[in-house]
């Protein structure tokens, strides 16, 4: 392989803080902030936090939010009842 054309390889938390959940994985993704925090092994690694993980997506977790759904029903009944009275 070319030398110096490759990014870094490091090792990350990635954090989900709306369920309290971290794991560490090697990435290129640089940390935005200058955050670390302690692992379990005892060592310092720079923090990515995450809006949605596997832990917090309602489709790993079988937890749907509601949704207005019926007002979004009734608006399209409003807007196409012109077209079902024919």
């Amino acid at each position: 392989m070319k030398a110096g054309i490759h990014p870094e390889y490091n090792e990350v938390i990635f954090f989900d803080a709306s369920v309290d959940f971290k794991f560490l994985t090697r990435t290129t993704m640089k940390s935005r902030s200058n955050e670390t925090m302690k692992w379990t092994d005892g060592k310092e690694y720079p923090v990515v936090r995450l809006d949605v993980s596997s832990e917090s997506h309602p489709f790993y977790t079988g937890k749907q939010k509601i949704v207005d759904t019926a007002g979004r029903i009734e608006k399209f009944n409003n807007k196409f009842a012109m077209y079902a009275k024919k």
